[in-house]
């Protein structure tokens, strides 16, 4: 499988609520079907992971953009996570840290990926 972005939707106790995977190894844009399943499921996301198959193990420019909109638009706090080969990157209530124990659906994350 060749390296792709891929976008997960996490609820409570790590269930993955919804995902979606782009062509792009650097890219997830936006999507319809991504806002509309952010907004239907609003009430149950507890966290918004995506990958970085090729690196770097840090949100990017758009990431930050994005983080915030999605932060104002539903008006609670969320997490944010990142994945790359390199480890876990999560943001939650404005701190980073990077995971010492990955939660199971980064492994999953990864698969879908294309990272091994």
């Amino acid at each position: 499988m060749n390296p792709r972005e891929v976008c997960l939707l996490i609820g409570r106790g790590g269930e993955v609520l919804w995902s979606e995977a782009s062509d792009s190894a650097v890219s997830l844009p936006d999507s319809r079907a991504r806002w509309e399943a952010l907004w239907r499921l609003r009430g149950e996301v507890e966290e918004i992971a995506h990958s970085h198959p090729l690196g770097p193990l840090a949100f990017s420019a758009e990431d930050e953009t994005t983080m915030e909109a999605l932060l104002l638009a539903l008006g609670r706090p969320l997490r944010f996570s990142v994945v790359a080969p390199g480890g876990t990157l999560l943001r939650a209530d404005g701190r980073e840290a990077l995971l010492a124990e990955e939660p199971p659906w980064v492994a999953l994350l990864r698969a879908h990926s294309g990272m091994t």
